[in-house]
């Protein structure tokens, strides 16, 4: 009886051997396979990529009616020299994809922008308050637009909208992140 269980104590740990040998061979082979190689582009950067950057723009998505970011590429020099008149700007302009739709009305200009400690100053025209007044969400949904935009730059946590540099009845409150959502 005992011969027989040191036969089969013998076999089981030949087997475990022999399966550990191949398990720990099987895994060297994996990691031979995932060994990062460094990468070589095909060409080369142009000074022309190396200046630009990816910003996100917020529109309203026509199927969802909901804000969705849209990306750019954008030249560093300027976004660098006025980030938020150029962010502003491309809000005014309007979205590049057909699944999206523009916020601010028509004709809107951006007199001018100016930053105080955290917080952007938005100087619009008179025509950003040609927006639908009756349905309340198209207020707040550029409300919403252009401080997602804007609070992406890591020095602006809030903004103030400005008609024709004075206070406006219908935009009188500081907008934060915090505040939209």
């Amino acid at each position: 009886m005992n011969k027989k269980i040191v036969i089969i104590f013998t076999a089981l740990l030949i087997i475990i051997l022999v399966g550990g040998y191949f398990i720990i061979q099987y895994f060297k082979g994996q990691e031979e396979e995932t060994t990062i190689e460094e990468y070589t582009p095909e060409e080369e950067i142009t000074e022309e990529q190396n200046r630009q950057t990816i910003v996100s723009l917020y529109f309203l998505e026509k199927e969802t009616n909901e804000l969705a970011p849209e990306a750019r590429l954008v030249d560093i020099k300027e976004i660098m020299n006025t980030p938020y008149d150029k962010l502003v700007n491309m809000l005014i302009e309007g979205p590049k994809n057909e699944k999206n739709t523009k916020l601010i009305p028509e004709n809107t200009k951006l007199n001018k922008t100016y930053k105080e400690k955290d917080m952007v100053y938005l100087d619009f025209s008179s025509e950003f308050l040609n927006y639908n007044k009756e349905d309340t969400t198209v207020k707040q949904n550029i409300i919403d637009s252009l401080v997602k935009t804007l609070t992406q730059l890591t020095e602006v946590n809030s903004i103030k909208i400005l008609i024709d540099g004075e206070e406006n009845a219908d935009f009188n409150e500081v907008y934060s992140l915090s505040v939209i959502e």
